[in-house]
């Protein structure tokens, strides 16, 4: 598909190109050639004024290209030449053939190709003249200016070929890798989902059997129960995700006093922490205001804090801290943990990824950091990770609202 598509954008860009590229090319001949024919037309047009007036070095007439011109008698037979061929007088046969052309047409002018020469024919009461201008510099102008073309044509085409591939692979990349996001979600979560439907598929087969006893069963419900519970909050936390790429964010966004926000998500983790043997530590600036959805920026909180609280150690102390910088702030997270490498930190965003596989059994299923970093990104603030001498924080940067 993604293919067809690239194909697709090239052709259609080189058709336009194409097209443009003859009109142009065609327009800059047609008026070259048109151009060329005017001004000689009118420089016949002088010589007739004077049939026999002959250039002199210097003059300022307008009359740049070599001509004659022949006086007719009454047989149309040439009595007398003008101009820069005086020497032609002598080749009685090839000026009878130029009379003989020129006299075979009703036009007042033409062109005679085979001769290189524009032909005017003058009348008046006493004689009849026949004007001939070298049109040879007029066709070699055009030829060099039409292969000059050809050749602008064929290098820009090429040119222009190149840069559509470069824009056709450059335009289609967010769809390849949207595409390649959703194809790797859906293998992500039919992997995720695969192992409760199992475990609930043999829980139910064997609460089935007759042949185990009602303390067995109650331990198969049970696990159904769990595997059930798990399978819930994966498709809670998919639905999350589709909400927010959806754009539901950003409906909602007012200003909201952030500090207290922070306050109000810490709280309800300190009972949390103190069950698992952990300490919680805040330390949060006052009255910093930002720009938000409530809902999102306390489900935010709550990623990290959960987090926090799951991969931390033992007996550790996890720090939240709000601070207000010149025109943003920071939160960060502070936990002791297993350090991250460089790679995992490039990676923990990424849904479903965990740096412990075995996370999956306490419903841990590696989608709470990519939704914390959408909901980032709808408020258009900064979200990411370091980890140094086992020291794990999380940042995440907002713009303020200016008072």
């Amino acid at each position: 598909m993604l293919r067809k598509l690239r194909i697709k954008f090239i052709c259609i860009n080189m058709a336009i190109i194409t097209i443009m590229l003859a009109v142009i090319l065609g327009l800059v001949i047609h008026f070259t050639h048109s151009n060329l024919e005017r001004n000689n037309r009118q420089m016949l047009q002088e010589i007739a004024a004077n049939p026999l007036y002959l250039a002199k070095p210097g003059d300022a007439s307008k009359i740049r290209l070599p001509y004659f011109t022949l006086r007719l008698d009454g047989r149309e037979k040439p009595l007398e030449i003008a101009g820069s061929y005086s020497h032609l007088s002598s080749q009685e046969d090839y000026l009878q053939k130029l009379i003989d052309l020129s006299l075979s047409t009703r036009e007042r002018t033409g062109l005679l190709p085979d001769y290189n020469l524009r032909f005017l024919r003058v009348s008046t009461p006493a004689n009849e003249f026949l004007i001939f201008m070298d049109v040879s510099t007029e066709f070699t102008t055009m030829n060099n200016l039409t292969r000059n073309c050809l050749l602008i044509g064929v290098f820009s085409f090429f040119a222009f070929l190149a840069i559509s591939v470069f824009l056709a692979n450059w335009a289609v990349r967010p769809v390849e890798q949207a595409w390649s996001r959703q194809k790797q979600f859906v293998a992500d979560a039919s992997h995720e989902l695969k192992t409760p439907l199992t475990v609930i598929l043999t829980n139910t087969e064997l609460l089935a059997s007759p042949s185990f006893p009602a303390k067995q069963k109650t331990r198969f419900l049970e696990n159904i129960r769990a595997m059930t519970g798990q399978m819930q909050k994966l498709v809670e936390g998919m639905l999350e995700l589709s909400r927010i790429d959806g754009g539901s964010v950003q409906t909602a966004m007012e200003p909201l006093d952030l500090s207290a926000l922070a306050e109000e998500s810490v709280c309800p983790f300190e009972p949390l922490y103190f069950e698992h043997n952990r300490e919680l530590q805040s330390h949060i600036a006052p009255g910093i205001q930002v720009n938000g959805n409530a809902f999102y920026l306390r489900q935010l909180l709550e990623i990290l804090l959960d987090n926090g609280l799951k991969y931390s150690k033992t007996d550790s102390a996890v720090t939240v801290s709000l601070q207000k910088t010149r025109h943003s702030c920071l939160l960060q997270v502070r936990s002791l943990g297993e350090p991250l490498s460089a790679a995992e930190l490039e990676r923990i965003f990424q849904r479903f990824y965990r740096t412990d596989s075995s996370r999956s059994r306490d419903g841990s299923y590696g989608l709470g950091l990519s939704i914390a970093e959408q909901i980032v990104e709808k408020h258009r603030g900064k979200i990411w990770a370091e980890s140094r001498d086992g020291v794990n924080t999380f940042f995440v940067r907002l713009n303020c609202v200016q008072g």
